[in-house]
C-alpha cells in the first residue's frame, strides 16, 4: 500500500496521505513520493485541481519522529539538511503549481502537516472551521509564505506566537 495515494476523477487529483496509524506523519517514503508528485504536476495538462487530504483521524502530524529514532541511518548533520530540503521542495513545488490546491484539513494538523495546510492556503486553497492547526514548542513559523494569504504582520505575529490557529 502506497503512502500517497492518487485518484484522478475526469481534471481532478486526490491526493490522500495514507499513514493513519501514524496520523499521517511524513515518513521518508512519503516525503518521496509527495515531492515527486508535486513537481510532476507542474508538466501536467489533464489536471486542473489538486485536492490534498489526510486518511484518517488527522491531517497531518508533521515530521514521523518515530521513524527516525528507529532508524539505524546516517545521522549527521549533512543528512539532517538533506532531508530538510527534500521537505522544503516539497512546499516549492506546492507554490509552482498552476493547479490550485485543496486542503481537506480534517482533525490535526501540526509540524510539516501545517506547512502543508499553509503551502495549500497560499495557493488558494479552504480549509473547514473545525480544524486546527499549530507547531508545537514553536515559537517560529514553518510557513512564511503564509503572509500571502494573511497578511505579513499578522502571519509573522501568528507564527511567533505559538498559539494554535483555527483554520
Amino acid at each position: 500500500m502506497a503512502d500517497l495515494e492518487l485518484r484522478q476523477e475526469g481534471e481532478v487529483v486526490w491526493a490522500t496521505l495514507n499513514r493513519p496509524d501514524r496520523l499521517n506523519a511524513l515518513s521518508r517514503n512519503l516525503v518521496e513520493e509527495l515531492r515527486g508528485f508535486f513537481v510532476d504536476l507542474y508538466w501536467r495538462r489533464d489536471v486542473r485541481v489538486v485536492v490534498l487530504q489526510g486518511a484518517g483521524d488527522a491531517f497531518c502530524a508533521g515530521l514521523d519522529l518515530k521513524e527516525r529514532t528507529e532508524g539505524s541511518g546516517d545521522r549527521s548533520i549533512g543528512s539532517g539538511l538533506t532531508a530538510q530540503r527534500r521537505i522544503s521542495e516539497i512546499v516549492i513545488a506546492m507554490r509552482r503549481c498552476p493547479q490550485p490546491i485543496v486542503a481537506c484539513v480534517n482533525g490535526a494538523a501540526a509540524g510539516g502537516g501545517c506547512s502543508r495546510g499553509a503551502a495549500a492556503l497560499a495557493a488558494g486553497a479552504g480549509v473547514p472551521r473545525s480544524s486546527r492547526a499549530g507547531k508545537p514548542g514553536r515559537r517560529v513559523t514553518a510557513a512564511p509564505r503564509s503572509g500571502r494569504c494573511a497578511g505579513s504582520s499578522r502571519a509573522a505575529r501568528g507564527g511567533r506566537s505559538g498559539r494554535r490557529a483555527a483554520a
